[in-house]
């Protein structure tokens, strides 16, 4: 698996906004991942709104990422955000697991890009390093990543 994120992010010029469903826990990790996201959208696509919504914990994350899908005026893209720290029983895996294919079917179903940074780590070292640090800031590539598929979809839809 590679570490790094595609060299040159692309820009958009669509019109809309981008919605960040994010969650609380584990706030120092999540918040680091909503706020690079969110500078890196400004940057990328400056006239793109965006709408950012906070929920408990990251099992709450796609009912959510669901109702923003379902609104009248959807987004172009929904960035799902938070962090998991494995334990030393399997429920990490089991919300990690359900929070992926509820995400899937969600882009799937409205064809929607979800993008699901909901990461999974074994311990806050490697949440650190994805959240924080700057060479696997999975906030900053969720966002290149709804915006190269911004303009993918802007060819279907």
């Amino acid at each position: 698996m590679t570490k790094t994120a595609p060299e040159a992010p692309v820009t958009t010029s669509q019109a809309g906004f981008v919605s960040i469903i994010a969650s609380r826990y584990n706030g120092k990790y999540t918040d680091a991942l909503v706020e690079s996201a969110s500078e890196t959208l400004a940057n990328l696509a400056p006239d793109l709104g965006v709408n950012i919504t906070r929920v408990p914990g990251a099992f709450e994350i796609p009912i959510v990422v669901e109702a923003a899908a379902c609104r009248d005026v959807q987004p172009l893209a929904i960035i799902a955000l938070g962090v998991i720290i494995r334990g030393s029983t399997a429920h990490a895996d089991l919300i990690a697991q359900s929070i992926t294919q509820s995400l899937q079917e969600t882009g799937v179903s409205h064809l929607i890009p979800v993008i699901h940074e909901v990461l999974l780590v074994e311990n806050s070292e490697q949440a650190e390093a994805r959240s924080i640090g700057d060479e696997l800031n999975r906030g900053r590539e969720a966002a290149e990543a709804a915006i190269s598929m911004i303009e993918v979809m802007g060819d279907f839809i």
